[in-house]
């Protein structure tokens, strides 16, 4: 089990010791190797487990970066720049169990909690694990007693265990992110939280 005066050591605020806690017991986060993981990971995903929210404010510019396909001109990026409910339902329309731009999914379902649990079907896949009706109380998701369960489910269901038992990160930031990114960056925060958790 983790304690305050070792989140402390790592920036992160005694809130998350009864939130961690529940879910290192909960998905058999059992050993230093699986909790620095996920902490690493987490602490990655969430700033440190201070943004519990999805940031969507992007400028015009941007929006042609991260969506390309989306807004393709500048014109068009330009219609929904820096109006993050404008851009998430627009980008999430359609997907992940989501309705259509106007039901307003998009922005109701957009990314929050630890790993950032994102569309219709993720919320309501979560909330039936853990008991909670996340879908008609999305909001939830951005507690730390969700956040960190939210993330131990994903965890879970998608077997990252294996992966911190044998400290295969790049296989694991591939099961979180979809791809590499913040490789280094997720590597330093399990390694950081590592030091730690070594007891």
């Amino acid at each position: 089990m983790v304690n305050s005066d070792q989140l402390k050591q790592l920036h992160i605020g005694a809130e998350w010791v009864d939130a961690l806690n529940a879910t290192f017991e909960r998905f058999d986060i059992s050993t230093p190797l699986r909790q620095a993981a996920f902490i690493g990971q987490a602490g990655h995903e969430c700033g440190n487990f201070r943004i519990l929210e999805e940031n969507l404010n992007y400028r015009a510019e941007t929006l042609m970066k991260v969506w390309p396909k989306r807004f393709p001109t500048l014109e068009f990026a330009k219609q929904y720049e820096r109006n993050p409910k404008k851009i998430a339902n627009s980008v999430y329309a359609n997907r992940m169990g989501n309705r259509d731009e106007a039901s307003g999914d998009g922005f109701r379902f957009r990314g929050r909690g630890a790993f950032q649990t994102t569309g219709h079907a993720g919320y309501y896949h979560a909330g039936q694990a853990l008991g909670e009706d996340f879908v008609m109380n999305p909001d939830l998701v951005a507690t730390p007693t969700y956040a960190a369960l939210t993330a131990g489910f994903f965890w879970d269901t998608h077997k990252l265990n294996q992966y911190a038992d044998s400290r295969d990160y790049k296989t694991m930031t591939k099961k979180i992110n979809g791809g590499y990114i913040g490789l280094a960056d997720r590597e330093k925060h399990i390694n950081q939280a590592l030091s730690v958790m070594s007891y």
